[in-house]
């Protein structure tokens, strides 16, 4: 549906036949109404073509994603009159994981997630399903060097932060107000030593139990948020 909203191009909408289900009659007559062919199909064919094994009884075919520049984020920014607002997703490998902080980004009015070329997930199925839909509005880049990015950014007055387990200032005493690229880590390792040598300011989130890290993409959601709290105070 979020597909279809965006005007995503699509081939075709397969369904499985012989269910009446409310929310499949109404993908299906939004599709149509967008001039995308529909197929009714046994469930096996959709099981067979399904890339994340959870179809749910509907698969769209989609034209390849294409993937935006970085002046196109910051382009978008511009256009609304906002401060730009972007997120650096520094080797993230699992796609649900890359899915679910575009969603989290998504929520919180980003205007673009920037991605690594190499040594990182890209939108695939599974990072496009764990987004709930949000990938398919929100500019993604996909940049040849993670650091050249960021030093571009900084050339069009952005601030660069990080965050890191156990060192930087802590979350709730960090100015995060203005032009600001927000640097999400990798599952494991976090941010890579170029990457956190070229942030301006590097955060902590505070942990209160025995764990010493959080799921990339929880880190996201609670940075994101700090983030809309200081933009609207």
């Amino acid at each position: 549906m979020e597909a279809i909203r965006a005007g995503r191009p699509l081939d075709k909408v397969f369904l499985v036949r012989g269910i009446a289900d409310k929310t499949l009659a109404f993908i299906a007559s939004s599709a149509r109404s967008a001039g995308v062919a529909v197929t009714e199909c046994d469930r096996r064919k959709l099981d067979t073509m399904s890339l994340t094994g959870a179809h749910q009884g509907v698969i769209a075919v989609a034209a390849a994603r294409e993937y935006c520049t970085l002046e196109d984020i910051l382009a978008r920014a511009e256009e609304l009159g906002q401060d730009p607002f972007v997120v650096v997703c520094d080797g993230l490998e699992d796609p649900r994981n890359l899915g679910a902080v575009i969603r989290c980004a998504e929520c919180a009015g980003v205007h673009g997630v920037v991605i690594p070329k190499h040594r990182s997930a890209g939108i695939t199925a599974a990072a496009d399903k764990a987004s709930a839909g949000a990938a398919e509005h929100m500019l993604i880049a996909r940049v040849p060097n993670l650091t050249a990015a960021l030093q571009s950014m900084k050339d069009r007055g952005l601030w660069i932060y990080g965050a890191e387990a156990g060192g930087g200032s802590p979350l709730w005493h960090t100015d995060m107000k203005g032009p600001i690229c927000l640097v999400i880590g990798s599952e494991g390792a976090g941010m890579s030593r170029l990457v956190r040598d070229n942030c301006d300011f590097v955060m902590d989130i505070p942990l209160r139990g025995k764990v010493n890290s959080l799921n990339a993409s929880a880190a996201a959601a609670v940075l994101l948020y700090e983030i809309v709290r200081q933009r609207h105070e």
